[in-house]
């Protein structure tokens, strides 16, 4: 059994037991929090409408950062440069149970 959920503006394939980064939310570590759930599979039942009862737990285990991401402008004879840097922060998390 699998799930299909909305974390931010992405949508993640969990199954329970996985660890996934999602974008940064403010719960506190050791916390369990509950994601929307888009589409849930078991076995060939596929159930993507209904699911208000739906929900997926799962449990905070801390904070870490993505890749470093240099952005570079440059303007041709004008003398123009410019960078900046970007870090996404992500949470990490533990998917405990997935209930229909």
């Amino acid at each position: 059994m699998y799930a299909i959920v909305r974390a931010g503006a992405t949508q993640q394939k969990v199954a329970v037991g996985d660890v996934i980064e999602i974008d940064q939310v403010s719960t506190a570590v050791g916390e369990s929090l509950s994601l929307p759930v888009v589409m849930v599979v078991d076995g060939e039942k596929v159930t993507s409408t209904g699911l208000d009862k739906a929900a997926v737990t799962a449990e905070v285990l801390g904070g870490t950062k993505g890749p470093k991401i240099i952005i570079q402008k440059y303007k041709n004879k004008t003398g123009y440069k410019k960078r900046m840097g970007h870090r996404q922060k992500y949470t990490q998390v533990k998917v405990l149970d997935i209930t229909v």
